[in-house]
């Protein structure tokens, strides 16, 4: 409640004080349509000096439906979800990259144009994210994927919300009694309000200070959700800004960013496939998304006098993925196999230690598969350049990992190899090999 009158406040105040500055409406305009007109799908319109003054602000006239207007949006053809969308993903570039952005994206101020665009008015309230906290609100996400509720609250000291001598393990047991509830689901399932309001509970609680520019930008979210929530109940913003959250993480060498994804992909010793998939997946569909710099910001740490630990890890990771290939072919091929030979084969391989169990077997082979899905995504996108992977390559190389990657593999063809003679010659399959 506080923080909903706070931003009131706030925004009542920046209008009163922004009402007869025309002039300076019409420098934001044209710093605005700088940043972002050379998309395509936004529309900015010029500023006529010749005929603008303190008193007025002469521009180009727009054609176009207010955006919550659906029904004459769509007897244009067009959607409202797909204008929604490009409102969020331009707001985002707003927030988190260039740092400047429409503070009062209102339905008045957002025009859906007969040729499909998304036009911006009114530049009259406009503010800035400071540097560090674009790249802290982004780590701020990656942090609530993965539940580390001690990393959201070291965040707040970068989101200048608390000074750095206020203690934040008090915070952390409140951030994960709200989020482990609300979590119940994935975090694309949550609206944006929800966190939002969560959030504000935890603010409540304890001796925050929400910056100017923060309350700001939660408005503007929540504008942008209310007008895709009338248009579509089931929507998710959250869900909506995933491939630009994924693109920025696979892609900015900003250190903040770069051990976010550090940290989002590697976890307990093990590289997290699943996450790395998940990210190209979502990341492909951001317009701008590169594979020519996708994962360039943390290949670069491997070879870096710091690099040795994640070079220890993927050392590691590289010799079980290659387990995986050779113990994923063997089963392939021990499909085709006839019956009574794969009782000869194999009989008895369940106790060995590599392949324990049926479950460990199918492990393997989703793992297998798992990266091979990876490759091809990669090797689908147009400036996929193989050479990106040269980091991992040299490190894999190095004379420490091929001779453990060597003696894992090779070992699997030896034990693979023992059994089939003892079968042969009759000997116990209990037998040392």
């Amino acid at each position: 409640m506080l923080l909903h009158l706070s931003m009131s406040l706030l925004v009542e105040s920046f209008k009163s004080s922004t009402t007869c500055r025309f002039l300076q409406e019409g420098k934001n305009a044209k710093r605005f349509k700088k940043l972002y007109a050379d998309k395509e799908d936004i529309l900015v319109p010029d500023v006529f000096w010749d005929y603008t003054s303190a008193k007025v602000l002469t521009i180009d006239w727009v054609d176009g439906v207010k955006l919550n207007e659906q029904e004459a949006i769509e007897r244009q053809g067009l959607n409202v979800l797909d204008l929604v969308n490009t409102g969020i993903q331009c707001s985002l570039r707003q927030l988190l990259e260039y740092g400047y952005f429409h503070a009062d994206p209102h339905p008045g101020n957002l025009l859906a144009t007969p040729e499909g665009k998304l036009a911006f008015l009114d530049f009259g309230m406009m503010s800035e994210t400071p540097e560090e906290a674009r790249y802290a609100i982004i780590g701020h996400v990656v942090h609530l994927v993965n539940r580390d509720y001690e990393a959201m609250a070291q965040d707040y000291y970068a989101l200048d919300f608390l000074s750095r001598d206020v203690d934040v393990s008090p915070i952390v047991p409140a951030l994960r009694n709200f989020f482990d509830d609300a979590l119940d689901y994935t975090v694309s399932e949550l609206n944006f309000k929800t966190i939002v309001d969560g959030l504000g509970n935890v603010l409540y609680q304890y001796p925050f200070n929400v910056p100017a520019y923060y309350a700001l930008i939660l408005r503007s979210l929540t504008v942008l959700e209310g007008l895709a929530l009338y248009a579509d109940p089931n929507f998710k913003v959250l869900a909506a800004s995933y491939p630009y959250f994924a693109k920025r993480l696979l892609t900015d060498p900003n250190p903040y960013l770069r051990d976010a994804l550090i940290e989002l992909l590697f976890k307990d010793g093990k590289f997290r496939w699943n996450r790395l998939e998940n990210l190209l997946v979502q990341g492909r569909k951001d317009r701008d998304f590169s594979a020519k710099e996708a994962l360039q910001p943390a290949l670069k740490v491997l070879l870096s006098p710091d690099g040795e630990v994640l070079r220890n890890l993927v050392i590691k990771e590289a010799v079980r993925v290659s387990e995986a290939f050779t113990l994923g072919t063997i089963s392939d091929t021990y499909q085709y196999v006839p019956v009574f030979l794969r009782t000869l084969v194999l009989n008895g391989i369940a106790k060995e230690p590599l392949l324990t169990s049926e479950t460990e077997r199918q492990s393997m082979i989703e793992l297998r598969d798992q990266v091979i899905r990876i490759w091809r995504l990669l090797q689908s996108s147009n400036d996929f350049d193989p050479s990106i992977l040269l980091p991992i390559l040299q490190v894999v190389q190095q004379p420490e990992a091929r001779k453990l990657g060597g003696r894992v593999v090779g070992g699997i063809t030896q034990r693979l190899a023992a059994r089939f003679l003892l079968q042969v010659l009759g000997a116990p399959t209990t037998a040392s090999t």
